[in-house]
């Protein structure tokens, strides 16, 4: 039986505000749709705590027995500067600073969206389609949402009529914005003179002589405004009504807001049943941004070439970081929370590695079954990664118990606690064990030398030499443990 059918999964919904209990629309599969990556300059760690929660939910799907569709778009075309639909097109703005071609931006940044979410372990999405790739199916559905009476044309650009909508739909479902609201603190722009009401949006924007990424469409040579590709993307991969949309929480209005207007328009229906959201991530207690320069590239805390952190950190690290805070929670990243971090991390890995020297005993001093129900339990809340970390913590208490000779479990609680745990670290939370791969066998080799010296030095009565082996390999965060079978060592 497949474990979906064994768990009753919850997910806090942003459209009803509340935990609900998982349907999904058809049993057995998964639709899933997350907002990509605008590719105009780096991916920032921000967007990589977002992107790292949906790659989580995706394994526990997975590894619950689900066929999912994973999509998870990039922008490459249409993303202006400000949500007001004016400004310029971020990526063509960054080509004409360069002086190079708007897809040589969009190749340079997707590639290194690529690399860091490579660096960071996380899963390819199932399809990961373009804005770009889907011009012909945008300009369909602007043809489409105009037919049924929802936009306007005005001087070869398309807008969204809001309150036309608005009169038999709701746009602020998502966000809780009211329309009233909107129209009394709303600003008089410069540029906003073509649309009948300062709400309305942009389906497809005219394109100026000096905009170099342009399509035909019936109304001009333009390009498609940066809400419709999703609509259109999700419509196309996983059906007019599919399971899951997520993003960040800054997305939730306008883009959202308008995903649901735009969708609801064509199939009217709501085209998603549960929408999730993740919360900022802090730096230093301060917003990330780049305007204002308190920001961290994720490539910078792997090489530690940056004035933020005091060391660099593995990717397994910062990932343990993200997923001990609860994704719907503010964040604040700093050194001292990844040194925290990486000390914790050391730990669960130091005793998954014990864990396979462990021999079984007559009996079971730890309730295995209990322990795993609660680790099932936290991640069917909501994707509590958190809770399911403490409940970890709470089987390497007993790891290290069985070490000193404390504890012991049968053999089938022993496989049962081996295959358990390795699936939640390494299936679901996607951490690594960074000391058992890569270059550990160099590090393995130095660290036995270096525990060779310190044992000749013992035998030699140099208490000096020996002692400072072992300190100086504690700073470097590699813990020595003399035994009856001789030394040992964990890295922290």
């Amino acid at each position: 039986m497949e474990l979906y059918k064994e768990n009753q999964l919850k997910v806090y919904n942003s459209l009803s505000k509340s935990k609900e209990l998982f349907k999904p629309v058809i049993e057995g599969r998964i639709g899933m749709y997350v907002c990509g990556p605008t590719v105009y300059s780096n991916a920032h760690l921000g967007n990589v705590r977002t992107f790292m929660f949906f790659d989580v939910v995706y394994r526990y799907f997975l590894h619950l027995g689900y066929k999912v569709r994973y999509v998870r778009n990039i922008t490459d075309a249409g993303h202006l500067e400000n949500d007001a639909d004016e400004g310029e097109d971020r990526i063509a703005k960054k080509a004409r600073l360069e002086e190079i071609e708007p897809m040589e931006v969009v190749q340079r940044y997707t590639v290194d969206f690529h690399d860091v979410l490579k660096n960071y372990n996380f899963l390819p999405p199932s399809i990961e389609p373009t804005a770009t790739g889907h011009i012909v199916e945008q300009i369909e559905m602007v043809k489409e949402i105009m037919d049924k009476g929802f936009a306007y044309e005005v001087n070869g650009s398309v807008y969204f009529d809001v309150l036309k909508y608005n009169e038999t739909g709701n746009y602020g479902i998502l966000s809780g914005r009211k329309i009233e609201d909107a129209i009394h603190n709303t600003r008089t722009l410069d540029g906003q003179s073509d649309k009948k009401n300062p709400q309305d949006f942009a389906l497809w924007k005219k394109a100026d002589e000096r905009h170099i990424m342009r399509w035909p469409s019936p109304w001009s040579d333009g390009f498609p405004g940066w809400h419709l590709e999703c609509s259109v993307m999700s419509k196309k991969y996983l059906g007019e009504q599919f399971d899951i949309h997520g993003g960040g929480m800054d997305l939730k209005f306008p883009h959202h807001e308008c995903e649901i207007a735009q969708s609801q328009t064509c199939s009217g229906k709501s085209p998603v049943n549960y929408w999730m959201h993740t919360n900022m991530l802090l730096l230093n207690s301060q917003k990330m941004a780049k305007s204002t320069g308190n920001y961290i590239l994720p490539n910078e805390i792997l090489t530690g070439e940056n004035d933020i952190l005091s060391k660099a950190f593995t990717p397994s690290v910062v990932r343990f970081f993200n997923l001990q805070a609860n994704y719907r929670s503010i964040l604040d990243f700093s050194s001292d929370a990844l040194l925290a971090s990486e000390k914790g991390h050391g730990k669960l890995m130091d005793a998954l590695n014990f864990l396979d020297k462990i021999e079984s005993g007559n009996e079971s001093t730890f309730n295995v079954q209990d322990w795993k129900k609660q680790c099932y339990a936290a991640m069917n809340d909501d994707f509590n990664t958190p809770i399911l970390i403490s409940h970890l913590f709470e089987a390497v208490k007993t790891i290290n118990l069985i070490r000193e000779q404390k504890a012991s479990l049968t053999e089938e609680d022993l496989e049962e606690l081996k295959k358990t745990m390795k699936a939640f670290v390494f299936d679901v939370l996607g951490l690594m064990n960074e000391v058992a791969k890569g270059s550990s066998d160099k590090v393995n080799g130095v660290v036995e030398l270096l525990i060779k010296l310190r044992k000749e030095a013992r035998e030699n009565k140099d208490w000096a030499l020996s002692d400072q082996i072992r300190d100086e390999l504690l700073e470097l965060g590699i813990q020595l443990k003399d035994g009856r079978e001789g030394t040992s060592y964990s890295i922290n």
